[in-house]
């Protein structure tokens, strides 16, 4: 593995990548680097002289984007193309993680790497400028993440009840009924998991764009049922659908992406219930 890597962001994948790289990783979290101050991003970077940068920081709340989409826009598009010109400027590698919402969601198979982004939200918006930013500004010293439905046992948002595993547990084991909707499919994907595959992806000469999830996909009342079922929670769970609500935003019915192209770099991931598994037993819910 390189030395001197910077990982930007300490939420539930940051967290993972900061473990298992160990000292060879050096861990931004806000406090170090504000992402919506972009006058500091370049002598950040350029003060630690890191190989490689990762940046997993998003403003990733799908629905209070719709609100306010120029704090969306200034994370996860803006930040994002100051950090790739920033990387550029030192030489540094970045791996930039992106999202399965810059899809539309209405292909009906599993997205391939060259198939045309339409987002239907601001979120998914935000996050396609950045990686066109990421490109321009990085060119083939940049690979772009995508992935999907991100879970893990560490970062600011497990704190905060964070993550659909998660609340689906407590709900659960506070006895609530859950109403889940079954018309949105996704590859659910374990943030050690992810992790593992990134610094996989650092000692390869990869660039351009790679989808890398977990194994396998499902419907979200399909995993909130597996998540009952592994731990052994029994409380009615109740399939819904989406409905069209002028305070949340448009999902991808479909935003299934493929690992063919991971698969051929001899990277391959566990499935999604084997995933769910592990994580359920590091949490003591199993």
């Amino acid at each position: 593995m390189n030395a001197g890597i910077a990982v930007l962001g300490n939420g539930q994948l940051g967290t993972a990548l900061a473990a298992l790289g160990g000292p060879a990783i050096r861990l931004f979290d806000r406090a170090i680097l504000d992402l919506g101050d972009t006058g500091a991003i370049e002598p950040a970077l350029a003060a630690a002289r890191p190989e490689l940068v990762i940046n997993t920081a998003a403003y990733n709340k799908v629905d209070e984007a719709e609100r306010r989409p120029d704090l969306a826009f200034a994370i996860n598009a803006i930040a994002p193309g100051a950090i790739a010109r920033a990387c550029a400027a030192i030489g540094a590698r970045l791996i930039h993680v992106s999202t399965d919402y810059v899809f539309d969601g209405t292909l009906g198979r599993p997205y391939l790497e060259d198939d045309l982004p339409v987002p239907v939200g601001v979120y998914g918006a935000s996050k396609l400028a950045g990686e066109h930013l990421v490109r321009a500004y990085a060119g083939d010293r940049a690979l772009i993440v995508r992935t999907s439905a991100v879970f893990g046992t560490a970062g600011p948002e497990v704190g905060k009840g964070g993550n659909f595993v998660r609340s689906i547990v407590r709900q659960a084991a506070a006895g609530q009924p859950l109403r889940v909707v079954n018309d949105q499919t996704t590859c659910p994907t374990y943030a050690p998991d992810l992790a593992r595959a990134i610094l996989s992806l650092a000692e390869r000469p990869a660039s351009g764009l790679l989808h890398v999830t977990n194994a396998g996909n499902c419907t979200w009342y399909q995993f909130a049922q597996a998540i009952l079922e592994l731990a052994r929670l029994d409380v009615p769970l109740t399939p819904t659908m989406s409905e069209v609500q002028l305070d949340r935003a448009r999902r991808p019915s479909y935003s299934v992406l493929s690992g063919a192209r991971l698969a051929t770099l001899g990277i391959t991931i566990p499935p999604w219930r084997d995933a769910l598994a592990r994580y359920l037993g590091e949490v003591g819910a199993i």
